[in-house]
């Protein structure tokens, strides 16, 4: 999979820019502040409906506009498919496919799939259980679309219900239970979808992860497991096999149950995939709170390639994104690094200067400075 064109209208600092691309490295160089990470944000956007760097989409729309506007030509095998996303101030976002309009932008997920790896990456080992989180969602909506649409439910009903716990604080529970009866339902069902999918994830994931993080760094022993929230599914992940959703979905609604008056006390939902964790350790000990800077880099490093790998396992190249990612690594991390990532398809590639990029990633480059882009 490779872009071969992008068009950005209004989209961060650029009001309009046009480029092509041809398959292998593309490099952006240009100081902190001159619009080369926008470029790449762009484009992982398209994979995901969101970006690494914000958590809401009003940021990515130029000052002064209401709109902004990603447009890309994606070239998979001997299919070329054009797909534009319109980012609206207020309002659900539209999108198109080869120029048609299509119900929701969501339903151009799965048009391009891509893997970032960027400073903000430290969190994804050090930073809180919500980062972890996004990363199996973002990964497992490039393999599976349809989980935009279910997470998207889920968040309604996680609001409802909260709003519904908090109102009867202080209030008997029986004045709640037949409405409670309906969310709990609907809770159980969208987070044992949700639930599945990263439990699987992480099957997937892990053999990748041991690789790459030997790769990276040399042999340790490296694991990483899904802990959810609620006390029975932590017991059912333990198996992942084609009867996990069913058995995930009784589980949650038992639990939520049973954690009813701590919720009636407390007025919030204390079961679900929202509340979930990943445990990620090395040599028996957590990452979090015990690895150094540079193991907590590899740990880093090693996830976003499992991700690509897993990817690439399901039939389709990512595109790999390395956004200003080598100025936070040592010579040997950045050697190996521009080693595993080298043979993707398309690799595009952020940095202050040039000489921060490996030369066994050489190829095309652009200089960016003020928001102008051009060859060098």
């Amino acid at each position: 999979m490779w872009v071969q064109a992008l068009s950005l209208t209004d989209f961060r600092s650029y009001e309009q820019l046009d480029l092509e691309f041809a398959p292998g490295v593309t490099t952006f160089v240009g100081m902190n502040g001159q619009g080369k990470t926008n470029i790449v944000e762009a484009i992982a956007y398209l994979a995901t409906l969101s970006s690494h760097r914000v958590s809401a989409d009003a940021p990515l729309i130029k000052s002064g506009s209401s709109s902004a506007v990603v447009r890309a030509r994606v070239r998979e095998d001997e299919r070329s498919v054009g797909v534009d996303v319109q980012i609206l101030e207020r309002g659900s976002n539209k999108a198109r496919i080869n120029q048609s309009p299509v119900t929701r932008a969501r339903d151009v997920l799965g048009i391009v799939r891509a893997v970032v790896f960027a400073p903000e990456d430290l969190a994804l080992v050090r930073g809180d259980p919500a980062d972890r989180r996004r990363f199996l969602d973002e990964v497992g909506v490039q393999r599976h679309p349809r989980l935009s649409g279910v997470r998207a439910d889920f968040d309604k009903v996680l609001r409802q219900r909260n709003a519904l716990v908090k109102s009867a604080i202080g209030r008997p529970r029986s004045s709640i239970a037949s409405t409670l009866s309906v969310w709990n339902e609907q809770l159980s069902k969208l987070g044992a979808d949700i639930a599945t999918a990263r439990a699987q994830l992480i099957e997937d994931l892990r053999p990748f992860i041991r690789s790459a993080y030997e790769s990276i760094a040399g042999g340790a022993e490296v694991d990483l497991r899904y802990r959810p929230s609620s006390p029975r599914v932590q017991h059912e992940v333990q198996t992942v096999d084609e009867t996990l959703r069913e058995r995930l979905e009784l589980a949650l609604d038992a639990d939520l149950e049973d954690r009813a008056d701590d919720e009636a006390r407390r007025g919030i939902t204390l079961v679900g995939p929202h509340r979930d964790e990943v445990d990620l350790t090395l040599n028996g000990l957590p990452v979090k709170g015990y690895a150094s800077h540079g193991e907590s880099w590899s740990m880093a490093l090693a996830l976003r390639l499992a991700a690509a790998d897993v990817l690439r396992s399901d039939g389709v190249d990512p595109i790999v994104i390395l956004d200003d990612v080598f100025a936070e690594l040592d010579a040997s991390r950045r050697t190996h690094l521009a080693e595993l990532v080298g043979q993707a398809t398309q690799v595009f590639i952020t940095a202050a200067v040039a000489q921060d990029v490996p030369v066994e990633l050489s190829g095309a480059r652009f200089e960016v400075h003020a928001g102008q882009v051009s060859g060098a």
